[in-house]
């Protein structure tokens, strides 16, 4: 069914104003942008820390499927996005439970997607999609794909970073001790 949650998209009037906040208040480094005409919006996605992403939106031209939402407010959250294995499990399932959805694309390997409206998702806008995670990240963010993890030593501290199913990494930093624990229970696993 549902991975993961890959991203929330927060939709903005002031978007240099909000990039300027996320990357130098909070850190968050750009990582994939662009522009889809028809909708006439722009999209930027960006990664705090080793895993958690989320996406800025904004019009850019009159008809924009953003204006109704940005009427009354500067901003704010405007849908989240699911991951999937499969899209078309996920229409058989809602197709199955009688949910509507809308907006479904098939935009070949790199992505597919289908919407539900928030009167039919308790009031969230949900975006499931069928993606390769790492293909929306920078590589220096991920492992290469024949990697699973690395090991390193700083002074008396292991650093063991795995690559996540996500995309991205994950790091774990050990002391002496608990590289002899985690040695000890891979060997028990093993006999």
């Amino acid at each position: 069914m549902i991975t993961r949650i890959d991203h929330v998209s927060f939709t903005v009037k002031e978007y240099k104003g909000a990039v300027e906040f996320y990357k130098k208040i909070l850190g968050a480094v750009s990582q994939y942008n662009g522009t889809d005409d028809n909708l006439k919006y722009y999209w930027e996605t960006f990664s705090l820390g080793d895993l958690s992403r989320f996406e800025l939106i904004k019009p850019t031209g009159k008809g924009s499927f953003l204006e109704n939402f940005l009427k009354n407010k500067q901003g704010g959250i405007h849908h989240l996005v699911l991951q999937t294995p499969d899209i078309e499990m996920m229409r058989e399932i809602l197709e199955k439970n009688d949910i509507p959805y809308f907006g479904f694309q098939n935009y070949g390997e790199r992505w597919k997607e289908l919407f539900i409206h928030p009167k039919d998702a308790f009031g969230v806008l949900l975006q499931i999609a069928e993606f390769k995670a790492s293909d929306w990240l920078s590589p220096s963010y991920g492992l290469p794909d024949d990697e699973k993890w690395t090991i390193g030593r700083n002074n008396n501290i292991f650093n063991l970073t795995f690559s996540h199913p996500g995309g991205g990494k994950v790091k774990l930093s050990l002391d002496r001790e608990e590289i002899i624990k985690l040695i000890g229970d891979l060997n028990t696993l093993l006999d």
